[in-house]
Protein backbone atom coordinates (compact mmCIF):
# COMPACT_ATOMS: atom_id res chain seq x y z
CA UNK A 1 0.00 0.00 0.00
CA UNK A 2 2.79 2.63 0.41
CA UNK A 3 2.49 2.75 -3.25
CA UNK A 4 0.04 4.96 -2.47
CA UNK A 5 1.31 6.83 0.54
CA UNK A 6 3.50 9.49 -1.44
CA UNK A 7 3.40 12.91 -0.99
CA UNK A 8 3.51 14.99 -4.19
CA UNK A 9 4.63 18.63 -4.19
CA UNK A 10 6.41 21.38 -6.69
CA UNK A 11 8.62 24.02 -5.56
CA UNK A 12 7.37 23.73 -1.73
CA UNK A 13 3.68 23.94 -2.96
CA UNK A 14 1.19 21.22 -3.29
CA UNK A 15 0.39 20.05 -6.76
CA UNK A 16 -3.82 20.15 -7.55
CA UNK A 17 -3.21 17.88 -10.45
CA UNK A 18 -1.32 15.34 -8.69
CA UNK A 19 -3.03 15.19 -5.52
CA UNK A 20 -6.24 14.54 -7.53
CA UNK A 21 -4.33 11.72 -9.10
CA UNK A 22 -3.13 10.22 -5.82
CA UNK A 23 -6.54 10.48 -4.39
CA UNK A 24 -7.79 8.46 -7.07
CA UNK A 25 -6.11 5.74 -7.14
CA UNK A 26 -7.33 5.60 -3.47
CA UNK A 27 -10.29 3.56 -5.31
CA UNK A 28 -9.08 0.04 -5.66
CA UNK A 29 -8.56 0.36 -1.47
CA UNK A 30 -11.85 1.82 -1.09
CA UNK A 31 -13.23 -0.79 -3.62
CA UNK A 32 -11.75 -3.65 -1.93
CA UNK A 33 -12.80 -2.79 1.53
CA UNK A 34 -16.45 -1.49 0.42
CA UNK A 35 -17.23 -4.35 -1.53
CA UNK A 36 -18.49 -2.32 -4.23
CA UNK A 37 -17.24 0.41 -6.97
CA UNK A 38 -16.25 3.51 -5.18
CA UNK A 39 -14.62 6.48 -6.68
CA UNK A 40 -12.63 8.31 -4.70
CA UNK A 41 -12.20 12.34 -5.30
CA UNK A 42 -10.88 15.12 -3.22
CA UNK A 43 -13.60 16.50 -1.11
CA UNK A 44 -14.29 20.67 -1.00
CA UNK A 45 -11.95 22.70 0.85
CA UNK A 46 -12.75 22.85 4.38
CA UNK A 47 -15.04 18.94 4.38
CA UNK A 48 -14.28 16.21 6.63
CA UNK A 49 -14.31 13.43 4.59
CA UNK A 50 -17.58 11.61 4.05
CA UNK A 51 -19.18 9.40 1.04
CA UNK A 52 -22.83 9.63 -0.58
CA UNK A 53 -22.56 5.87 -1.25
CA UNK A 54 -21.08 5.71 -4.58
CA UNK A 55 -17.67 8.26 -4.19
CA UNK A 56 -15.82 8.86 -1.03
CA UNK A 57 -14.85 12.23 -0.85
CA UNK A 58 -11.26 12.66 1.20
CA UNK A 59 -9.66 15.96 2.33
CA UNK A 60 -7.49 16.33 -0.59
CA UNK A 61 -5.08 18.64 2.14
CA UNK A 62 -4.35 15.51 4.69
CA UNK A 63 -0.67 13.23 4.56
CA UNK A 64 -1.72 10.24 2.35
CA UNK A 65 -1.24 7.88 4.73
CA UNK A 66 -3.79 9.63 6.64
CA UNK A 67 -5.97 9.99 3.30
CA UNK A 68 -6.01 6.05 3.41
CA UNK A 69 -7.05 5.67 6.98
CA UNK A 70 -10.29 8.17 5.92
CA UNK A 71 -10.57 6.28 2.79
CA UNK A 72 -10.92 3.14 4.90
CA UNK A 73 -13.34 4.14 7.55
CA UNK A 74 -16.20 4.99 5.17
CA UNK A 75 -15.44 2.61 2.89
CA UNK A 76 -16.22 -0.17 5.99
CA UNK A 77 -18.82 1.75 7.03
CA UNK A 78 -20.43 0.92 3.24
CA UNK A 79 -19.64 -2.51 3.82
CA UNK A 80 -20.80 -3.30 7.21
CA UNK A 81 -24.13 -1.77 5.92
CA UNK A 82 -24.00 1.09 8.34
CA UNK A 83 -25.39 3.64 5.39
CA UNK A 84 -28.85 1.55 4.93
CA UNK A 85 -31.16 4.37 4.13
CA UNK A 86 -33.16 2.93 7.06
CA UNK A 87 -30.35 4.46 9.35
CA UNK A 88 -29.53 7.00 7.78
CA UNK A 89 -32.71 8.51 7.69
CA UNK A 90 -32.37 8.23 11.57
CA UNK A 91 -29.75 10.81 11.58
CA UNK A 92 -31.05 13.15 9.67
CA UNK A 93 -31.02 16.77 10.85
CA UNK A 94 -29.56 15.26 13.99
CA UNK A 95 -25.84 16.27 13.77
CA UNK A 96 -25.27 15.17 17.24
CA UNK A 97 -26.66 11.82 17.05
CA UNK A 98 -25.32 11.21 13.97
CA UNK A 99 -21.42 12.28 15.36
CA UNK A 100 -22.23 9.57 18.46
CA UNK A 101 -22.99 7.07 16.16
CA UNK A 102 -20.20 7.45 13.96
CA UNK A 103 -18.07 6.93 17.21
CA UNK A 104 -19.25 3.35 17.78
CA UNK A 105 -20.11 1.98 14.59
CA UNK A 106 -17.00 3.20 13.02
CA UNK A 107 -15.27 1.12 14.96
CA UNK A 108 -17.62 -1.93 14.68
CA UNK A 109 -17.53 -1.29 10.77
CA UNK A 110 -13.49 -1.57 10.76
CA UNK A 111 -13.67 -4.44 12.97
CA UNK A 112 -16.00 -6.43 10.92
CA UNK A 113 -14.23 -6.14 7.58
CA UNK A 114 -11.70 -8.97 6.77
CA UNK A 115 -9.91 -7.53 4.14
CA UNK A 116 -8.59 -4.25 5.89
CA UNK A 117 -4.85 -4.21 5.49
CA UNK A 118 -2.46 -5.25 8.32
CA UNK A 119 -1.36 -1.52 8.61
CA UNK A 120 -4.95 0.28 9.24
CA UNK A 121 -6.32 -2.34 12.04
CA UNK A 122 -4.94 0.25 14.29
CA UNK A 123 -7.86 2.33 13.89
CA UNK A 124 -9.79 -0.09 15.52
CA UNK A 125 -10.82 0.19 19.23
CA UNK A 126 -11.25 -3.38 20.39
CA UNK A 127 -13.39 -2.11 23.03
CA UNK A 128 -15.93 -0.29 21.79
CA UNK A 129 -16.17 -2.66 18.76
CA UNK A 130 -16.46 -5.76 21.19
CA UNK A 131 -19.51 -4.77 22.73
CA UNK A 132 -21.26 -3.59 19.49
CA UNK A 133 -23.26 -6.61 17.47
CA UNK A 134 -24.96 -4.28 14.32
CA UNK A 135 -25.61 -0.84 13.04
CA UNK A 136 -29.23 -0.81 14.78
CA UNK A 137 -27.25 -1.47 18.27
CA UNK A 138 -24.88 1.34 17.44
CA UNK A 139 -27.98 3.85 16.97
CA UNK A 140 -29.22 2.65 19.88
CA UNK A 141 -26.05 2.99 21.96
CA UNK A 142 -25.79 6.79 20.21
CA UNK A 143 -29.30 7.76 21.21
CA UNK A 144 -28.39 6.74 24.96
CA UNK A 145 -27.26 8.74 28.02
CA UNK A 146 -23.59 6.95 28.17
CA UNK A 147 -20.85 9.27 27.67
CA UNK A 148 -19.22 8.49 24.20
CA UNK A 149 -15.74 10.18 22.97
CA UNK A 150 -15.81 12.22 19.91
CA UNK A 151 -14.62 10.22 16.32
CA UNK A 152 -11.54 10.43 15.03
CA UNK A 153 -10.61 13.18 12.90
CA UNK A 154 -9.62 10.19 10.38
CA UNK A 155 -13.25 8.78 10.78
CA UNK A 156 -14.30 12.17 8.80
CA UNK A 157 -18.28 12.63 9.03
CA UNK A 158 -21.70 11.46 7.98
CA UNK A 159 -23.87 13.36 5.92
CA UNK A 160 -27.40 12.06 5.99
CA UNK A 161 -29.09 14.50 3.82
CA UNK A 162 -26.22 13.60 0.94
CA UNK A 163 -26.46 10.19 1.30
CA UNK A 164 -30.22 9.85 1.07
CA UNK A 165 -30.11 12.15 -2.32
CA UNK A 166 -27.92 9.92 -3.66
CA UNK A 167 -30.12 6.60 -3.05
CA UNK A 168 -32.99 8.09 -4.70
CA UNK A 169 -31.23 9.93 -7.51
CA UNK A 170 -29.78 6.01 -8.22
CA UNK A 171 -33.12 4.50 -7.77
CA UNK A 172 -34.58 7.02 -9.95
CA UNK A 173 -31.42 5.98 -12.59
CA UNK A 174 -32.34 2.23 -11.68
CA UNK A 175 -36.13 2.53 -12.27
CA UNK A 176 -35.77 4.27 -16.39
CA UNK A 177 -38.39 3.68 -18.95
CA UNK A 178 -40.64 0.90 -18.59
CA UNK A 179 -39.21 -1.26 -21.02
CA UNK A 180 -40.78 -5.14 -20.33
CA UNK A 181 -44.17 -6.68 -21.47
CA UNK A 182 -46.62 -8.05 -19.53
CA UNK A 183 -47.88 -4.91 -17.39
CA UNK A 184 -51.02 -3.64 -17.82
CA UNK A 185 -51.26 -0.33 -19.63
CA UNK A 186 -53.30 1.16 -16.69
CA UNK A 187 -51.12 -0.06 -14.05
CA UNK A 188 -48.42 2.70 -13.22
CA UNK A 189 -44.77 1.08 -11.90
CA UNK A 190 -44.46 1.52 -8.22
CA UNK A 191 -40.55 2.26 -7.52
CA UNK A 192 -38.33 -0.50 -6.90
CA UNK A 193 -37.66 -1.56 -3.63
CA UNK A 194 -35.04 -4.13 -1.98
CA UNK A 195 -37.78 -6.58 -1.62
CA UNK A 196 -38.32 -6.27 -5.17
CA UNK A 197 -34.44 -6.56 -6.39
CA UNK A 198 -33.60 -8.95 -4.35
CA UNK A 199 -36.71 -11.13 -2.45
CA UNK A 200 -37.35 -11.02 1.01
CA UNK A 201 -33.57 -11.43 1.99
CA UNK A 202 -32.81 -8.41 0.50
CA UNK A 203 -33.83 -6.76 4.04
CA UNK A 204 -30.54 -8.41 5.29
CA UNK A 205 -28.70 -7.76 2.49
CA UNK A 206 -26.70 -4.83 3.52
CA UNK A 207 -25.58 -5.96 6.64
CA UNK A 208 -24.16 -9.81 4.60
CA UNK A 209 -20.67 -9.37 2.57
CA UNK A 210 -22.24 -10.33 -0.54
CA UNK A 211 -21.22 -7.76 -2.74
CA UNK A 212 -17.51 -7.64 -2.52
CA UNK A 213 -14.67 -6.03 -4.41
CA UNK A 214 -16.71 -3.75 -6.81
CA UNK A 215 -17.55 -3.25 -10.26
CA UNK A 216 -14.67 -1.84 -12.03
CA UNK A 217 -12.33 -4.14 -13.80
CA UNK A 218 -9.35 -4.87 -11.40
CA UNK A 219 -10.20 -2.76 -8.49
CA UNK A 220 -9.84 0.67 -9.91
CA UNK A 221 -6.27 0.55 -11.38
CA UNK A 222 -7.29 -0.76 -14.37
CA UNK A 223 -10.28 1.16 -15.01
CA UNK A 224 -8.85 3.84 -17.11
CA UNK A 225 -9.02 1.65 -20.21
CA UNK A 226 -13.21 1.62 -20.17
CA UNK A 227 -14.09 4.75 -19.21
CA UNK A 228 -14.30 6.02 -23.28
CA UNK A 229 -16.55 3.18 -24.14
CA UNK A 230 -19.72 1.64 -21.60
CA UNK A 231 -22.29 0.27 -22.15
CA UNK A 232 -26.19 0.72 -21.29
CA UNK A 233 -29.21 -1.03 -22.29
CA UNK A 234 -31.29 0.94 -25.00
CA UNK A 235 -34.52 2.67 -24.68
CA UNK A 236 -36.27 0.55 -27.32
CA UNK A 237 -34.39 -1.78 -28.92
CA UNK A 238 -32.12 -5.12 -27.65
CA UNK A 239 -29.42 -3.94 -24.75
CA UNK A 240 -26.46 -4.29 -27.41
CA UNK A 241 -27.64 -7.36 -28.98
CA UNK A 242 -26.70 -5.62 -32.25
CA UNK A 243 -25.80 -8.50 -34.73
CA UNK A 244 -28.43 -11.09 -33.02
CA UNK A 245 -28.30 -14.31 -35.15
CA UNK A 246 -31.32 -16.29 -35.02
CA UNK A 247 -31.70 -19.49 -33.10
CA UNK A 248 -34.46 -22.04 -34.37
CA UNK A 249 -36.73 -23.66 -32.12
CA UNK A 250 -35.71 -26.58 -29.83
CA UNK A 251 -35.45 -29.80 -31.87
CA UNK A 252 -37.65 -33.38 -30.68
CA UNK A 253 -34.42 -34.71 -30.43
CA UNK A 254 -32.41 -32.46 -27.87
CA UNK A 255 -31.94 -33.97 -24.68
CA UNK A 256 -33.64 -32.17 -21.94
CA UNK A 257 -33.11 -32.65 -17.95
CA UNK A 258 -35.33 -32.14 -15.11
CA UNK A 259 -35.58 -28.67 -13.87
CA UNK A 260 -37.55 -26.95 -10.91
CA UNK A 261 -40.85 -24.95 -10.86
CA UNK A 262 -41.30 -22.33 -8.35
CA UNK A 263 -45.03 -21.62 -6.99
CA UNK A 264 -46.31 -18.19 -7.27
CA UNK A 265 -45.14 -15.87 -4.55
CA UNK A 266 -47.90 -14.89 -1.15
CA UNK A 267 -49.09 -18.69 -1.55
CA UNK A 268 -46.17 -20.13 0.64
CA UNK A 269 -43.49 -19.39 2.31
CA UNK A 270 -40.56 -18.34 0.21
CA UNK A 271 -37.80 -20.21 1.97
CA UNK A 272 -39.02 -23.43 1.41
CA UNK A 273 -41.16 -22.69 -2.04
CA UNK A 274 -38.83 -23.38 -4.64
CA UNK A 275 -38.66 -27.17 -4.51
CA UNK A 276 -37.54 -29.32 -8.54
CA UNK A 277 -40.54 -30.94 -10.03
CA UNK A 278 -40.33 -30.43 -13.35
CA UNK A 279 -38.75 -28.33 -16.16
CA UNK A 280 -40.01 -24.69 -15.66
CA UNK A 281 -39.27 -22.16 -13.95
CA UNK A 282 -40.69 -18.79 -12.47
CA UNK A 283 -40.05 -15.48 -13.60
CA UNK A 284 -40.51 -12.22 -11.14
CA UNK A 285 -43.29 -9.79 -12.35
CA UNK A 286 -41.49 -6.60 -10.79
CA UNK A 287 -44.98 -4.17 -12.26
CA UNK A 288 -46.89 -6.63 -10.34
CA UNK A 289 -44.69 -7.51 -7.83
CA UNK A 290 -45.43 -11.72 -7.73
CA UNK A 291 -44.18 -14.50 -9.63
CA UNK A 292 -45.04 -15.78 -13.11
CA UNK A 293 -45.19 -19.59 -12.23
CA UNK A 294 -43.59 -21.66 -15.06
CA UNK A 295 -43.39 -19.12 -17.11
CA UNK A 296 -39.74 -20.25 -18.11
CA UNK A 297 -39.03 -23.50 -20.24
CA UNK A 298 -34.80 -24.47 -20.01
CA UNK A 299 -33.60 -26.91 -22.23
CA UNK A 300 -30.34 -28.47 -21.69
CA UNK A 301 -29.23 -29.66 -24.45
CA UNK A 302 -26.09 -31.99 -25.42
CA UNK A 303 -23.54 -30.86 -27.59
CA UNK A 304 -23.67 -31.57 -31.31
CA UNK A 305 -20.47 -33.07 -32.85
CA UNK A 306 -21.02 -30.19 -35.47
CA UNK A 307 -20.37 -27.57 -32.65
CA UNK A 308 -17.22 -28.46 -31.53
CA UNK A 309 -13.96 -26.84 -32.79
CA UNK A 310 -10.56 -26.71 -31.18
CA UNK A 311 -9.28 -23.75 -29.11
CA UNK A 312 -6.31 -23.20 -27.04
CA UNK A 313 -6.73 -23.82 -23.35
CA UNK A 314 -5.31 -20.98 -21.24
CA UNK A 315 -3.13 -21.71 -18.46
CA UNK A 316 -4.81 -21.49 -15.10
CA UNK A 317 -1.89 -21.20 -12.84
CA UNK A 318 -1.65 -18.08 -11.91
CA UNK A 319 -5.30 -18.50 -10.19
CA UNK A 320 -4.61 -21.55 -8.41
CA UNK A 321 -2.55 -19.55 -5.66
CA UNK A 322 -5.42 -17.22 -4.86
CA UNK A 323 -7.96 -19.80 -5.36
CA UNK A 324 -6.12 -22.36 -2.78
CA UNK A 325 -8.01 -23.66 0.43
CA UNK A 326 -11.08 -21.44 -0.21
CA UNK A 327 -12.85 -24.51 -0.71
CA UNK A 328 -11.49 -26.98 2.25
CA UNK A 329 -13.38 -28.36 4.47
CA UNK A 330 -12.52 -30.39 8.02
CA UNK A 331 -10.90 -33.27 7.79
CA UNK A 332 -10.10 -35.22 11.07
CA UNK A 333 -6.53 -36.68 10.66
CA UNK A 334 -5.21 -39.46 12.62
CA UNK A 335 -1.87 -40.57 14.14
CA UNK A 336 -0.87 -36.79 14.67
CA UNK A 337 1.45 -35.52 17.27
CA UNK A 338 -0.70 -33.06 18.43
CA UNK A 339 -4.75 -32.83 17.84
CA UNK A 340 -8.29 -32.03 20.07
CA UNK A 341 -8.91 -35.70 20.69
CA UNK A 342 -7.30 -39.09 21.80
CA UNK A 343 -6.95 -41.28 18.52
CA UNK A 344 -7.69 -44.53 20.60
CA UNK A 345 -6.03 -47.06 18.06
CA UNK A 346 -2.82 -45.27 18.16
CA UNK A 347 -2.73 -44.68 21.80
CA UNK A 348 -3.65 -48.31 22.78
CA UNK A 349 -0.62 -49.90 19.74
CA UNK A 350 1.70 -46.65 21.99
CA UNK A 351 0.80 -49.10 25.48
CA UNK A 352 1.58 -52.15 24.39
CA UNK A 353 4.49 -51.37 22.50
CA UNK A 354 5.76 -49.57 25.67
CA UNK A 355 4.82 -53.09 27.59
CA UNK A 356 6.83 -54.71 25.05
CA UNK A 357 10.03 -52.40 25.83
CA UNK A 358 9.82 -50.17 22.51
CA UNK A 359 9.78 -46.64 22.08
CA UNK A 360 6.44 -45.74 21.83
CA UNK A 361 4.55 -43.42 18.87
CA UNK A 362 3.70 -40.56 20.13
CA UNK A 363 1.60 -39.46 17.07
CA UNK A 364 -1.87 -40.74 18.97
CA UNK A 365 -4.22 -37.60 18.97
CA UNK A 366 -6.82 -36.87 16.46
CA UNK A 367 -6.59 -33.46 14.45
CA UNK A 368 -9.01 -31.62 12.74
CA UNK A 369 -7.89 -29.79 9.69
CA UNK A 370 -8.87 -28.08 6.79
CA UNK A 371 -7.88 -29.66 3.93
CA UNK A 372 -10.14 -31.99 2.84
CA UNK A 373 -11.84 -30.55 -0.76
CA UNK A 374 -15.63 -29.12 0.31
CA UNK A 375 -15.88 -26.71 -2.73
CA UNK A 376 -18.53 -27.20 -5.94
CA UNK A 377 -18.63 -24.35 -8.56
CA UNK A 378 -20.87 -23.77 -11.94
CA UNK A 379 -19.02 -21.69 -14.21
CA UNK A 380 -22.26 -20.48 -16.20
CA UNK A 381 -21.02 -18.88 -19.67
CA UNK A 382 -22.91 -16.40 -21.45
CA UNK A 383 -23.06 -16.91 -25.08
CA UNK A 384 -25.68 -14.35 -26.06
CA UNK A 385 -25.44 -12.16 -29.18
CA UNK A 386 -24.73 -9.38 -27.29
CA UNK A 387 -21.10 -11.38 -26.23
CA UNK A 388 -19.86 -11.31 -30.18
CA UNK A 389 -19.16 -7.28 -29.51
CA UNK A 390 -15.64 -6.14 -29.84
CA UNK A 391 -13.57 -6.00 -26.57
CA UNK A 392 -10.17 -5.12 -25.49
CA UNK A 393 -7.05 -6.49 -27.21
CA UNK A 394 -8.65 -7.05 -30.82
CA UNK A 395 -10.87 -10.05 -29.05
CA UNK A 396 -14.45 -10.72 -28.94
CA UNK A 397 -16.46 -10.41 -24.98
CA UNK A 398 -17.32 -13.67 -26.00
CA UNK A 399 -13.13 -14.81 -26.46
CA UNK A 400 -12.28 -13.22 -23.13
CA UNK A 401 -15.22 -14.48 -21.28
CA UNK A 402 -14.68 -17.99 -23.07
CA UNK A 403 -10.64 -17.99 -21.90
CA UNK A 404 -11.92 -16.35 -18.37
CA UNK A 405 -14.16 -19.95 -17.77
CA UNK A 406 -11.52 -22.36 -19.13
CA UNK A 407 -9.16 -20.74 -16.98
CA UNK A 408 -11.02 -20.93 -14.14
CA UNK A 409 -12.32 -24.25 -15.12
CA UNK A 410 -8.51 -25.53 -14.99
CA UNK A 411 -7.41 -23.69 -11.97
CA UNK A 412 -10.07 -25.46 -9.77
CA UNK A 413 -10.13 -28.84 -11.26
CA UNK A 414 -6.19 -28.78 -10.60
CA UNK A 415 -7.03 -27.72 -6.82
CA UNK A 416 -9.47 -30.82 -6.81
CA UNK A 417 -12.25 -28.62 -6.50
CA UNK A 418 -15.91 -30.58 -8.58
CA UNK A 419 -16.30 -27.90 -11.21
CA UNK A 420 -19.15 -27.65 -13.94
CA UNK A 421 -19.56 -25.28 -16.96
CA UNK A 422 -22.77 -24.58 -18.71
CA UNK A 423 -22.84 -22.11 -21.55
CA UNK A 424 -26.61 -20.54 -22.17
CA UNK A 425 -28.35 -18.23 -24.69
CA UNK A 426 -32.73 -17.69 -25.03
CA UNK A 427 -34.75 -17.14 -27.76
CA UNK A 428 -37.97 -16.45 -26.15
CA UNK A 429 -39.23 -17.55 -22.07
CA UNK A 430 -40.28 -21.56 -23.54
CA UNK A 431 -36.67 -22.13 -25.65
CA UNK A 432 -33.72 -20.80 -22.68
CA UNK A 433 -31.03 -22.63 -23.77
CA UNK A 434 -28.18 -24.19 -21.45
CA UNK A 435 -25.48 -26.21 -22.86
CA UNK A 436 -23.21 -28.22 -20.59
CA UNK A 437 -19.61 -28.24 -21.27
CA UNK A 438 -18.26 -29.84 -18.39
CA UNK A 439 -20.51 -31.90 -15.42
CA UNK A 440 -19.88 -32.07 -12.52
CA UNK A 441 -18.15 -35.79 -12.75
CA UNK A 442 -16.46 -35.12 -16.41
CA UNK A 443 -12.34 -35.20 -16.54
CA UNK A 444 -11.10 -32.15 -17.54
CA UNK A 445 -10.42 -33.41 -21.35
CA UNK A 446 -10.00 -32.73 -24.79
CA UNK A 447 -14.02 -33.64 -25.10
CA UNK A 448 -14.18 -30.36 -23.26
CA UNK A 449 -12.17 -28.26 -24.63
CA UNK A 450 -13.77 -28.93 -27.98
CA UNK A 451 -17.05 -28.05 -26.51
CA UNK A 452 -15.37 -24.79 -25.09
CA UNK A 453 -14.07 -24.29 -28.92
CA UNK A 454 -17.71 -24.72 -30.21
CA UNK A 455 -19.50 -22.21 -28.26
CA UNK A 456 -20.40 -19.14 -30.95
CA UNK A 457 -22.39 -16.63 -29.37
CA UNK A 458 -25.77 -15.51 -30.53
CA UNK A 459 -29.78 -14.66 -29.79
CA UNK A 460 -30.87 -13.19 -26.59
CA UNK A 461 -29.91 -13.38 -22.79
CA UNK A 462 -32.90 -14.52 -20.21
CA UNK A 463 -30.63 -14.03 -17.46
CA UNK A 464 -32.95 -15.00 -14.61
CA UNK A 465 -34.14 -18.89 -15.95
CA UNK A 466 -30.69 -19.02 -16.29
CA UNK A 467 -29.42 -18.61 -12.96
CA UNK A 468 -32.19 -20.25 -11.76
CA UNK A 469 -31.14 -23.19 -13.34
CA UNK A 470 -27.69 -23.03 -12.40
CA UNK A 471 -28.45 -22.82 -8.21
CA UNK A 472 -31.20 -26.26 -8.84
CA UNK A 473 -27.99 -27.87 -10.81
CA UNK A 474 -25.47 -26.98 -8.19
CA UNK A 475 -27.87 -28.04 -5.06
CA UNK A 476 -28.82 -31.17 -7.21
CA UNK A 477 -25.59 -32.59 -8.30
CA UNK A 478 -22.73 -30.27 -6.56
CA UNK A 479 -22.39 -33.10 -4.15
CA UNK A 480 -20.20 -30.62 -1.26
CA UNK A 481 -21.63 -28.38 1.39
CA UNK A 482 -19.83 -25.36 -0.01
CA UNK A 483 -21.09 -24.19 -3.66
CA UNK A 484 -20.58 -21.16 -5.55
CA UNK A 485 -22.92 -19.77 -8.80
CA UNK A 486 -20.03 -18.05 -11.36
CA UNK A 487 -22.17 -16.21 -13.71
CA UNK A 488 -19.89 -14.74 -16.69
CA UNK A 489 -21.89 -12.33 -18.79
CA UNK A 490 -21.84 -9.05 -19.96
CA UNK A 491 -24.79 -8.19 -17.67
CA UNK A 492 -27.32 -7.71 -20.43
CA UNK A 493 -30.49 -9.08 -19.96
CA UNK A 494 -32.83 -8.65 -22.81
CA UNK A 495 -35.09 -11.33 -24.46
CA UNK A 496 -38.13 -11.12 -25.97
CA UNK A 497 -40.64 -9.00 -23.20
CA UNK A 498 -37.91 -9.17 -20.55
CA UNK A 499 -35.61 -6.06 -20.43
CA UNK A 500 -35.11 -3.23 -18.78
CA UNK A 501 -36.32 -2.61 -14.99
CA UNK A 502 -38.59 -5.97 -15.62
CA UNK A 503 -34.68 -7.99 -16.73
CA UNK A 504 -33.07 -6.51 -14.47
CA UNK A 505 -35.26 -7.38 -10.99
CA UNK A 506 -35.92 -10.77 -12.39
CA UNK A 507 -31.66 -11.24 -12.41
CA UNK A 508 -31.54 -9.72 -9.23
CA UNK A 509 -34.55 -12.11 -7.80
CA UNK A 510 -33.30 -14.72 -9.12
CA UNK A 511 -29.53 -14.99 -7.60
CA UNK A 512 -31.40 -13.86 -4.32
CA UNK A 513 -32.93 -16.99 -4.30
CA UNK A 514 -29.84 -18.58 -5.08
CA UNK A 515 -28.57 -17.23 -1.64
CA UNK A 516 -31.52 -18.24 0.36
CA UNK A 517 -30.84 -21.45 -0.88
CA UNK A 518 -27.36 -21.10 0.90
CA UNK A 519 -25.44 -21.01 -2.49
CA UNK A 520 -22.74 -18.31 -3.33
CA UNK A 521 -22.97 -16.45 -5.77
CA UNK A 522 -20.47 -14.34 -7.67
CA UNK A 523 -21.04 -12.43 -11.47
CA UNK A 524 -18.27 -11.23 -13.46
CA UNK A 525 -18.09 -9.26 -16.84
CA UNK A 526 -14.79 -10.14 -18.55
CA UNK A 527 -13.91 -7.66 -21.35
CA UNK A 528 -16.87 -6.06 -21.61
CA UNK A 529 -17.82 -2.10 -21.24
CA UNK A 530 -21.01 -2.11 -19.60
CA UNK A 531 -21.60 0.43 -17.35
CA UNK A 532 -21.08 0.13 -13.75
CA UNK A 533 -24.46 1.44 -12.66
CA UNK A 534 -25.97 -1.50 -15.09
CA UNK A 535 -24.14 -4.17 -14.03
CA UNK A 536 -25.56 -2.73 -10.22
CA UNK A 537 -29.03 -3.06 -11.20
CA UNK A 538 -28.50 -6.24 -12.68
CA UNK A 539 -26.75 -8.21 -10.01
CA UNK A 540 -28.06 -5.97 -6.95
CA UNK A 541 -26.28 -6.98 -3.98
CA UNK A 542 -24.51 -10.22 -5.15
CA UNK A 543 -21.02 -9.81 -5.66
CA UNK A 544 -19.78 -8.89 -8.76
CA UNK A 545 -16.97 -6.98 -10.48
CA UNK A 546 -15.80 -5.51 -14.08
CA UNK A 547 -12.16 -7.15 -15.04
CA UNK A 548 -10.85 -5.36 -18.50
CA UNK A 549 -8.59 -9.17 -19.61
CA UNK A 550 -8.88 -12.49 -17.97
CA UNK A 551 -4.99 -11.90 -17.44
CA UNK A 552 -6.17 -9.24 -14.30
CA UNK A 553 -8.26 -12.05 -12.58
CA UNK A 554 -5.58 -13.69 -10.35
CA UNK A 555 -5.29 -9.96 -8.81
CA UNK A 556 -8.94 -10.01 -7.70
CA UNK A 557 -10.59 -13.69 -7.59
CA UNK A 558 -9.45 -14.37 -4.00
CA UNK A 559 -11.26 -11.60 -2.40
CA UNK A 560 -14.36 -12.05 -4.68
CA UNK A 561 -14.66 -16.21 -3.70
CA UNK A 562 -14.64 -15.27 0.13
CA UNK A 563 -16.64 -12.70 0.04
CA UNK A 564 -19.20 -14.76 -2.20
CA UNK A 565 -18.64 -17.47 0.19
CA UNK A 566 -19.13 -16.06 3.36
CA UNK A 567 -22.56 -14.33 2.10
CA UNK A 568 -23.57 -18.41 1.86
CA UNK A 569 -21.93 -18.99 4.79
CA UNK A 570 -23.53 -16.03 6.27
CA UNK A 571 -26.98 -17.01 5.10
CA UNK A 572 -26.38 -20.35 6.32
CA UNK A 573 -26.01 -19.15 10.12
CA UNK A 574 -29.35 -17.33 9.68
CA UNK A 575 -31.23 -20.49 8.60
CA UNK A 576 -30.25 -22.10 11.85
CA UNK A 577 -31.18 -19.21 14.03
CA UNK A 578 -34.56 -19.43 12.59
CA UNK A 579 -34.71 -22.85 12.54
CA UNK A 580 -33.69 -23.19 16.20
CA UNK A 581 -36.34 -20.31 16.97
CA UNK A 582 -38.64 -22.35 14.91
CA UNK A 583 -38.09 -25.89 17.38
CA UNK A 584 -38.48 -23.82 20.89
CA UNK A 585 -41.50 -21.77 19.52
CA UNK A 586 -42.64 -25.69 19.16
CA UNK A 587 -41.61 -26.80 22.17
CA UNK A 588 -43.30 -23.98 23.77
CA UNK A 589 -46.19 -24.61 22.52
CA UNK A 590 -46.33 -28.38 23.16
CA UNK A 591 -45.65 -27.68 26.70
CA UNK A 592 -48.57 -24.89 26.78
CA UNK A 593 -50.67 -27.38 25.28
Amino acid sequence: MNKYLVNITVGGVVDESAVDGRVARLRLLASAIAGRTLEVVAAAAGERTWTDGTTVFVEARARPAEQARMVAVQASLLGAGSLEPTIVRQLGRRPTLARRYLAVEGHRALAANDVLPPALRSLVDRRVAGGVGGAEESLTIARGRRAIDDPPASFGAIRPRRLLVSVERTEAAARGPDQAGGAPPDEAAGPLDEDDADGADGRRAGHLPSSPVGGRGALGRLLERMLGATREPGDGGPASAGALTHVGRARAGDRTTGTPTYVAAGTVDEATAFEPRGRTYPEWDVHRKRYRPDWCTVLERAPRPQDLAPMVMPDGQALRRPLARLGTGLDRTHRRLQGDDIDVDAAVEAHVELLAGSPPDEAVYVETLRRRPDLAVLILLDISGSAGEPGPARRSVHEHQRSAAAALATALHDLGDRVAVHAFNSHGRRAVHVRPVKGFDDRLDSRVVLRLGGLVPAAYTRLGAAIRHGAWVLADRGGTSRRLLLVLSDGLAYDHGYGGRYGEADARRALAEARRRRIGCLCLSVGAATAPAALQRVFGTAAHATVPTPEQLPDLIGPLFRAALRSAEAERHVFRREERTRERLQRQMRMTT
